[in-house]
């Protein structure tokens, strides 16, 4: 299973961005910049923006644990 906020916030740690940089480039609260980092999952468009914003691919972590075809 994907947690998702746990991989948002390893790249942005990675990226050594603010959470007050990312904040304004998201157009919300700090804090909700945290409640990112806690997600186990997220609504796709955000997620859409917050790769942008990062420069990361963050859908591939999904498609990676897709086994389709195998039963």
């Amino acid at each position: 299973m994907v947690h998702i906020g746990n991989i948002i916030k390893k790249q942005f740690d990675n990226q050594g961005c603010s959470v007050s940089w990312f904040a304004k480039q998201l157009c919300c609260d700090r804090t909700n910049i945290y409640s990112i980092f806690k997600r186990e999952s997220i609504d796709t468009a955000l997620l859409e923006k917050i790769s942008i914003i990062l420069n990361h691919d963050f859908f591939k972590y999904y498609s990676e644990n897709i086994n389709i075809g195998e039963k």
